[in-house]
């Protein structure tokens, strides 16, 4: 699904409300995508990337995640802290190369595809050249399948589907924290040579959920507009 059709799906979901006078207000009625999201570790807490993962370069000491997930409003963010002394902390550094730590959550059975199963979340120290992107990196720990510039399955999971939309979804409010599945160190010389090539298509990646996540925003801002419209409305009538 592309950016300018995943936008257009959310623009039409609004339209259809205005012209009905009226804005859902709970948060089941939302409709979503189920999509890896692309984050940062950053003042003890997951950031959504405002850009894909080829534009990205993350600095020595970076942390770098990304959850599988059915989301809509509010992004679902790996359920693993990003914690780089975890990950890294017994890999040495190296002149001349940075370390980041590497954080991939499947996410959980509930958001999984019919017939999928997710893994445990991991933390992997990479250990690569200092212009490295978000996208080489994730390269390196694992073959990634690449569809129409969109990341869509990381070491096979999930075996299809990319950014489906999901109608009518059902978010928790939060998620079950979980402890990392810590892996041994990856250099920049074991990147899978098939890494390569899934990289040559990833110009736009992880752009579109940017541009999702901000339509669906949109929604769940003019929602809480309407409930206040509402209750006003009938403070007055009363």
């Amino acid at each position: 699904m592309t950016a300018y059709r995943a936008v257009r799906v959310v623009l039409g979901l609004l339209a259809g409300l205005l012209l009905a006078g009226t804005v859902a207000t709970t948060a089941h009625a939302e409709d979503g995508y189920r999509f890896w999201g692309y984050y940062q570790w950053s003042g003890g807490q997951w950031a959504f990337s405002q850009k894909g993962a080829d534009a990205v370069v993350p600095a020595d000491g970076s942390v770098e995640g990304w959850r599988y997930a059915v989301g809509g409003a509010k992004p679902r963010v790996p359920r693993a802290a990003g914690d780089f002394e975890a990950v890294c902390g017994k890999t040495p550094a190296e002149t001349g190369k940075k370390r980041v730590a590497l954080v991939v959550d499947p996410g959980t059975p509930e958001d999984a595809l019919s017939g999928e199963t997710p893994g445990p979340a991991t933390g992997t120290c990479v250990v690569t050249d200092v212009n490295a992107t978000g996208a080489k990196i994730l390269a390196a720990v694992a073959p990634v399948r690449i569809e129409k510039g969109l990341t869509c399955g990381i070491e096979g999971y999930p075996s299809k589907g990319c950014g489906d939309q999901v109608k009518n979804i059902s978010v928790p409010a939060t998620d079950a924290p979980v402890t990392l599945q810590v892996e041994a160190a990856v250099g920049s010389t074991a990147a899978p040579a098939a890494s390569e090539s899934s990289s040559e298509s990833d110009s736009d990646e992880g752009a579109p959920w940017a541009a999702i996540i901000a339509a669906v925003a949109a929604v769940a801002v003019l929602g809480t507009g309407g409930l206040v419209l509402s209750r006003r409305r009938a403070s007055q009538q009363s």
